[in-house]
């Protein structure tokens, strides 16, 4: 059905969406400010004011809602969510125009207390995958001319094409990309549980796996397989991996030694997966089924193991997997699959951030490594600390909009105090965070991207021609600086 057009006589219909493992004090506060700049504003909006954390309150409050009395939805991504309730919502009003409003927090070194940016980066996928247009703003309350960008937001009525191109070729890089091919041939991912609820992000194709490892697989594996294996680890490996831990990490003794032993044991867990199956990455199902089920974080010692040669993707992500085994491929270093956290203009840069599995390797020489625990779960083991300056790639095999494309950037970690707890870098992009912000959401990519030090841009395109893929450019080369 095709988008009508914002009437501004209407109502819009604003649904606050948040989760209650966030700091929903901090939540509530920037509803307030929200809901008071649209008021402020002259924008006339219905629904509830209180945040809606579930899909139940969703359902309750778009219950019996006529479409036709409505100016527009706008959804405000106060923290993060998974992304089912925004899909159900724009197809309980098909036709209405739909806009997105995450907002920006403070980098002041402590817990991720909303984490919104990741949120919308999650939701515009999924909108893209369910071919529902969209408009989106990442802002605070207090932005000039806001009144402006949320009427300039629903106006979307197509979706936008994503900034594709062809892939170039070139003859002098073949040699690298059959090494490349060559490193990927028959590799094997452990799928350990299954992706969240909501995260079309971590969707995969077998047959897209497969033609891209040439002939490599997926691994489904049962969470609990893990969970045994971990309880019944070998008491003197458990032994070595926490006087390892206590070597690597300051601060041990300050996190709950039980919970810290339990974690260290879901390490020998995958390493027991990976011998069993002949696995070369993992896939896992991080939470909440580690915390509520078996009593710890497993970020960690998947950490540990992407440090020590097998890549480990968050929230059982497949296709993110792939994309770190990609560029380990490609610049002979090793790799990390991270969210994008924060976009800002006044600094000109982003935040790359992931609970605590950054490997040991990409640490700052200058910022020690401590354990931590999880800051919404309040469990160990988790590494802090900040990532070393430096030249990086970023890529994504990304299925945005049901299509395949290899999604490519470059820009270059700066020294800077610690954004938030748990493993980040702040990110200087080429061409601008601005730039780099609206091609990531704008293109509809997946919130995970693989990195890796060192510019390897042209190795990756190489390789993508020879596959037929097509690229987005999230940092081009003609913005660059």
């Amino acid at each position: 059905m095709p988008i009508r057009n914002a009437d501004p006589m209407k109502p819009v219909l604003v649904l606050p969406l948040a989760r209650p493992t966030f700091d929903v004090p901090f939540a509530e506060s920037y509803a307030a400010e929200a809901f008071a700049r649209l008021d402020a504003e002259g924008i006339p909006t219905c629904g509830p004011r209180t945040l809606l954390f579930d899909a139940a309150a969703a359902r309750e409050a778009i219950a019996g809602l006529d479409p036709a009395s409505l100016g527009g939805i706008l959804l405000l991504q106060i923290t993060f969510t998974d992304a089912s309730m925004t899909v159900e919502i724009a197809r309980a009003f098909p036709g209405l125009p739909l806009a997105l409003w995450a907002f920006p927090e403070p980098r002041a070194g402590g817990r991720l207390r909303l984490n919104s940016y990741c949120g919308l980066n999650l939701a515009a996928h999924a909108l893209g995958r369910a071919e529902v247009p969209h408009g989106w703003l990442f802002s605070a309350p207090d932005a000039p001319g806001l009144a402006g960008s949320i009427r300039a937001a629903l106006t979307m009525t197509t979706l936008p094409d994503p900034a594709i191109r062809t892939a170039q070729a070139d003859a002098s890089l073949s040699a690298a990309v059959t090494a490349i091919d060559a490193a990927l041939r028959n590799r094997r991912i452990g799928l350990v549980g299954e992706h969240p609820g909501g995260f079309d992000t971590c969707r995969y194709d077998p047959d897209r796996v497969a033609g891209l490892l040439g002939g490599g697989s997926v691994t489904p594996l049962p969470l609990g397989d893990l969970f045994e294996r971990a309880r019944a680890a070998d008491a003197g490996t458990t032994a070595h991996d926490l006087a390892e831990a206590r070597r690597a990490y300051a601060g041990t003794e300050l996190v709950d030694q039980g919970q810290l032993e339990k974690s260290l044991r879901l390490l020998e867990g995958l390493r027991g997966l990976k011998a069993a199956h002949g696995l070369d990455a993992f896939a896992v199902r991080c939470w909440p089924e580690t915390f509520t089920e078996y009593g710890c974080a497993i970020c960690g010692p998947m950490g540990i193991l992407t440090e020590a040669g097998t890549p480990c993707a968050c929230e059982a992500d497949v296709m993110g997997a792939v994309t770190t085994l990609l560029v380990n491929a490609a610049s002979g270093q090793t790799g990390w699959l991270v969210d994008i956290v924060d976009m800002d203009e006044a600094s000109d840069t982003g935040v790359f951030w992931h609970c605590g599995s950054a490997p040991l390797s990409m640490r700052d020489p200058e910022c020690p490594a401590r354990a931590q625990i999880h800051s919404n779960r309040k469990m160990p083991l988790l590494a802090e600390f900040t990532l070393k300056p430096g030249r990086i790639t970023m890529a994504r095999l990304t299925q945005a909009r049901n299509g395949l494309a290899l999604a490519l950037g470059a820009g270059e970690v700066i020294r800077a105090p610690m954004s938030f707890t748990g493993t980040s870098a702040v990110v200087r992009f080429d061409g601008g965070a601005k730039q780099a912000g609206s091609r990531l959401i704008g293109s509809m990519l997946e919130h995970h991207v693989a990195f890796a030090y060192g510019d390897f841009r042209g190795t990756l395109e190489a390789w993508a021609a020879t596959r037929g893929l097509p690229v987005i450019d999230l940092t081009p080369a003609e913005a660059a600086r």
